[in-house]
């Protein structure tokens, strides 16, 4: 059965963008000298860049939509790196596109983060260089890699940022930790590993499975984050599941704290689905935005910066709610 109060559709979310006001999101400063940055995790879904659904008439090669989407948040995520290593130019391009202040989150890559990646989306002088027996798989994991060639793969995962962070525009990398990374020893050196190649880059961790928060282990987890100085990503997103981590607000660094957005999609959240846009085509209401001022200010008390990141970015549902999780920071007491 379809949700319609929560996928009521592109007109219905244009709308509410409309009601929710067509002025710039600003980067909120709380009484406590904190910044509240609010954006979206993608800004080129093909649902997003369809006509009629964001960008304006005319707006359509890749540089005017990042300077249109630009115009209107302070704050975008770029999800494409998971999947391969950024060259250094397009990040150089990033930031030439993009209005002093603008801050990018990049997401690790895959190999970064104990996940899979597809062989073909590695370089040819990397593909080149694995072992032969490993070379035609279509998958590699990082232990598929001699030691050095995962020691490249971050090396140039992080040379590739430079631009972005020379201009100061390199906000957090998003270490996104699979489902089968569970509260363990191993996980533990695989998370302070991860701190050491990172050296002082601002990086902030979201965990994929429930047991992190467990009623047993939660302390331990974020005493973890803190030891290695990263901030830890608050998750809104669907409950009951193995994958599913409760919505609790921490701040385990002074520099950042995050919050995404997935929606509340709950059967489409673990299975498979025909488009990944699908698990996340979720329009959330007045009422569960709202949940989340208090938090946000809360977190704001403890940490310098707070990312608000929707990444229901199915067509303007990420954009739409990022308008109205705006518009109520601007309310009363916030």
């Amino acid at each position: 059965m379809t949700d319609t109060a929560h996928d009521p559709g592109v007109a219905d979310a244009l709308r509410r963008a409309a009601q929710a006001g067509d002025d710039a999101v600003p980067v909120f400063t709380t009484p406590h000298g904190a910044r509240i940055r609010v954006g979206t995790a993608s800004w080129t879904d093909p649902t997003m860049v369809a006509p009629g659904v964001f960008y304006p008439d005319g707006v359509t090669s890749a540089e005017a939509r990042l300077r249109y989407y630009a115009s209107q948040f302070p704050l975008v995520e770029v999800d494409s790196t998971y999947y391969a290593i950024p060259a250094a130019r397009m990040a150089a391009l990033w930031a030439e596109r993009t209005p002093p202040g603008f801050v990018f989150n990049v997401k690790a890559h895959a190999l970064m983060t104990g996940q899979p990646t597809e062989t073909s989306r590695l370089s040819a002088d990397l593909r080149d260089a694995l072992p032969r027996p490993v070379r035609d798989k279509k998958r590699l994991y990082p232990r598929d890699l001699p030691p050095e060639l995962l020691d490249e793969a971050w090396s140039r995962f992080l040379a590739a940022l430079e631009p972005l962070r020379a201009e100061g525009k390199l906000g957090a990398i998003l270490m996104q930790y699979p489902r089968w990374v569970r509260p363990s020893r191993a996980s533990a050196a695989l998370i302070e590993d991860a701190r050491r190649r990172l050296g002082d880059r601002l990086a902030a961790v979201e965990f994929r499975h429930r047991d992190w928060l467990a009623d047993a282990t939660r302390e331990r987890a974020f005493a973890l984050l803190e030891r290695n100085g990263f901030g830890y990503v608050c998750v809104d997103e669907p409950q009951g599941l193995e994958s599913s981590v409760p919505a609790v607000a921490r701040a385990t660094s002074p520099r950042l704290a995050m919050v995404r957005f997935h929606g509340r999609r709950a059967e489409y959240w673990e299975g498979p689905v025909a488009a990944v846009s699908e698990r996340f085509r979720y329009l959330y209401d007045a009422e569960q935005l709202a949940e989340w001022i208090p938090r946000a200010l809360a977190l704001a008390e403890r940490a310098e910066e707070v990312h608000l990141v929707f990444n229901n970015c199915y067509a303007n549902y990420g954009t739409t709610n990022a308008r109205e999780l705006s518009r109520l920071l601007r309310g009363p007491g916030a």
